[in-house]
């Protein structure tokens, strides 16, 4: 069958690889699985409940909730009815809510848990058009995902197949409303055909099996993880969702999946973990462990590095990392991140360990892959972002930014034609506002953000995004946010590895106190040995580029404290504000 239509996907394994398991999420710390037919059948029941409280065509859903099962029936169920599907991350404030309920004038909206279901009921008085609330966790006083179902009763699934019927491929899907980092939130609008035509392109692409599991964390209000998802099911593979990030070395460990999507943020945590053990052995045991490493991160891929290197990594494998790749479930084949640089000491050892990562670039706005690297030996460069998907076609600008253009590029923002003309020009091309290149003609390179580039007190520009992607590479730095702009020199704002630097602590018997981190960092020692990091790290920069001074951050910075964007970006206006006292001290 041909699938022009999201809901068409489900159908379309269904007929072509039947499964017991398509998707599976906990219930009581217990794997809850779905068959093909089973996954359908919920689906459908989401379309009919939807029909029977009075959803029409057109309408807005919103779907507010960490990943699982009913996350999807709700997403299918919703789109199959001719509504319009509206997902939000769960971790913005209420007011974040407020206004896009409001802009986005959503009648129904399915809420995960009771801390999301406490958010909306604040806001819920200000939102004239909402209708109802549904929940997928039983809570006192809350209309459960049941009821919805009940609503559906006295509906026939003629009506449902009526509904899709009348439903066209370019119509719109989904409105996925942009964290930012500035402003208010801008209301991403995607067809079925935008989605769909990144689909069809990944998917002719990616070493997809129809036996082979995926595990999936991100969230799914992302495009990147949402048309990820899409993809597995169109592959006929068995997706398990983790709703907790705490979980994910548990889940890996019980799924054994062979693939799953990530951000360089979520890899870095697994490489400290892999870091961590490392630093808890001793003797030779130790001593093998960190050769591993080191010969790891001279890893090239796709290159023969000669016989002796060969040999060795050969036994770096059986000796050290296939300890680390059991743990990750043992079969995984394959990672694909983006949304952030993926810092060159994970490229290469994920690689060498076997497990091919691959980075890619995309947005919200071009549904989201515009680029990414291929499994395919001769088909990745490291650090690029890969090669253009076959149907979209990719320039660089006179001011070297980087344009898009292709099926998969947005209907526009909602409510917003002006922003729209600005993103989208004349002849069709998405201006993505990142700052690249294209190596020996086609490998697409990201080497900053438009709006992040800042130009110092000499005249000097400097483009922080390559300079922080770098210094991460050390096992001491976790975080950090290049700052000067106006000033005589680059500095920066250093959040340590705080794991790395306690046991360098111990190694080295320096005082290391968790409770008094500022006074923990305030010593000599670890002042001196971050400036020995820095100072290795400033040699691949021009002079007016080199981090001249530092500051050491006592915490780590998350979304709930609002230095990071859901989907782990830096608002760097927001650290400029929240440390500017620190910055001050820097330049004084």
């Amino acid at each position: 069958m041909e699938v022009t239509r999201l809901f068409d996907i489900l159908p379309y394994q269904r007929e072509k690889y039947p499964k017991e398991v398509c998707l599976a999420g906990k219930v009581n710390d217990k794997w809850k699985t779905y068959s093909t037919d089973e996954t359908i059948e919920m689906v459908n029941k989401v379309s009919r409940g939807l029909i029977g409280v009075g959803v029409n065509p057109g309408e807005m859903v919103g779907i507010i909730s960490t990943s699982r099962p009913e996350w999807h029936f709700a997403d299918v169920g919703i789109i199959q009815t001719g509504a319009v599907c509206v997902p939000m991350y769960p971790t913005i404030s209420p007011n974040e809510f407020e206004y896009i309920f409001n802009h986005a004038e959503i009648k129904v909206v399915f809420v995960g848990d009771k801390k999301i279901y406490d958010k909306i009921v604040q806001i819920k008085d200000k939102v004239p058009s909402l209708k109802a609330i549904y929940t997928f966790d039983e809570i006192e006083g809350s209309n459960h995902f049941s009821e919805l179902i009940k609503a559906g009763n006295g509906v026939t699934q003629q009506q449902v197949e009526d509904r899709k019927s009348a439903v066209n491929e370019k119509d719109l899907a989904t409105i996925i409303y942009t964290s930012g980092t500035t402003g208010n939130p801008k209301g991403v609008m995607l067809s079925h055909y935008n989605i769909l035509s990144n689909l069809h392109a990944t998917a002719a692409v990616l070493p997809l099996e129809s036996q082979f599991k995926a595990l999936s964390f991100l969230p799914l209000c992302h495009i990147f993880e949402r048309m990820v998802l899409y993809v597995y099911t169109f592959c006929g593979l068995s997706v398990y969702f983790c709703d907790n990030m705490e979980k994910i070395g548990e889940y890996l460990g019980e799924v054994k999946p062979h693939f799953f999507s990530s951000v360089p943020r979520l890899l870095e945590k697994l490489y400290e973990k892999v870091i961590a053990t490392g630093n808890q052995a001793t003797g030779l045991k130790k001593k093998i462990f960190f050769w591993a490493i080191g010969l790891a991160l001279n890893y090239e891929i796709d290159k023969n590095q000669g016989f002796l290197y060969n040999a060795q990594l050969n036994l770096a494998r059986k000796l050290v990392f296939k300890k680390i790749t059991d743990k990750l479930g043992g079969n995984l084949m394959g990672i694909v991140t983006g949304a952030a640089a993926l810092p060159s000491k994970l490229c290469k050892v994920f690689n060498a360990m076997g497990v091919k990562v691959r980075e890619g670039f995309g947005q919200t706005e071009s549904s989201p892959v515009i680029s990414f690297n291929r499994f395919e030996p001769g088909g990745t460069m490291e650090g690029t972002v890969g090669l253009p998907i076959s149907n979209v076609q990719v320039k660089i600008a006179e001011n070297g930014e980087i344009l898009a253009k292709g099926p998969n590029i947005m209907m526009g923002y909602y409510k917003n034609p002006e922003v729209t003309a600005e993103t989208i020009d004349a002849d069709g091309w998405l201006h993505t506002g990142d700052v690249g290149m294209l190596v020996d003609g086609k490998y697409l390179k990201i080497t900053d953000r438009i709006k992040e580039l800042f130009k110092t007190s000499g005249g000097k520009y400097i483009a922080p995004q390559p300079i922080e992607t770098k210094m991460k590479e050390s096992f001491f730095i976790e975080q950090m946010m290049v700052v000067g702009e106006n000033q005589k020199f680059p500095a920066a704002l250093i959040v340590p590895s705080f794991p790395y630097l306690k046991a360098w602590c111990e190694e080295n018997n320096i005082p290391y106190d968790e409770k008094d981190l500022k006074k923990t960092l305030s010593q000599p020692a670890i002042q001196d040995r971050y400036r020995e990091e820095v100072s290795l790290y400033n040699k691949e920069f021009g002079s007016w580029e080199q981090i001249k001074k530092f500051e050491l951050i006592p915490a780590e910075w998350t979304i709930e404290t609002e230095e990071l964007t859901p989907t782990l970006k830096l608002k760097r206006r927001i650290i400029n504000v929240k440390y500017k006292d620190v910055i001050d001290k820097i330049y004084s």
